[in-house]
């Protein structure tokens, strides 16, 4: 019998202001905050498209009211607990693993290359090695997949620098986990990022 599958959405409230800030320190917080909204859009439409998934939308700050109505079903909402990006994951994944799943796979909103067939080949990966990452262009990842919590990918690492995922990498390898890659994504980081990567999620919102 295969294992249940859990895709972890990582989700800022969107707020004025609180969203995507170095894409407003150029194009203003009012169109920080529209690109942000549909990234969002793209992320849940891709969501209602998955198959045999239960998806669990972690926002920052607290639930929001009125967005179930966005989702076709097999979503839960919940909100993030921990000090940093770390914590918050390693809780999130501690959460729904102890909940009966066996394969969990964790994005954020902000990547518009992200699609369907991407999820799913991370949790086929997850047959095959301990942890699947879903590298970004600026050094970080834009997934995580685990099928346990017996790793060190957490505690005590410095986030959102360009050697995120290079120095998970190495905590594996000491280890002897083992971990395999996905294709290269960017996350929308700042204008020029916009600019490129706009065209992928002008087709689904």
């Amino acid at each position: 019998m295969e294992s249940k599958k859990a895709l972890i959405v990582f989700q800022k409230n969107p707020v004025l202001g609180k969203v995507k800030t170095r894409v407003a320190a150029t194009l203003g917080e009012e169109k920080a905050l529209e690109i942000y909204m549909q990234l969002l859009q793209h992320t849940y439409s891709m969501i209602n498209r998955l198959q045999n998934i239960d998806t669990f939308i972690y926002f920052s700050e607290e639930l929001e009211s009125g967005i179930d109505n966005s989702f076709l079903d097999n979503v839960q909402f919940r909100v993030q607990n921990g000090f940093d990006l770390g914590s918050r994951m390693k809780n999130a994944f501690e959460q729904v693993l102890g909940e009966g799943y066996g394969k969990a796979v964790v994005i954020g909103t902000d990547c518009p290359g992200i699609t369907t067939a991407i999820i799913h080949e991370a949790f086929e990966k997850l047959a095959l090695a301990d942890v699947v990452f879903g590298p970004a262009m600026d050094g970080g990842y834009y997934l995580l997949g685990l099928k346990t919590m017996d790793i060190n990918l957490f505690d005590e690492m410095t986030w959102s620098h360009q050697n995120v995922l290079s120095d998970s990498i190495k905590r594996l390898n000491l280890e002897e986990q083992t971990f395999t890659l996905l294709e290269m994504l960017s996350d929308i980081d700042n204008e020029a990022d916009w600019e490129k990567y706009k065209h992928l999620i002008s087709q689904t919102i």
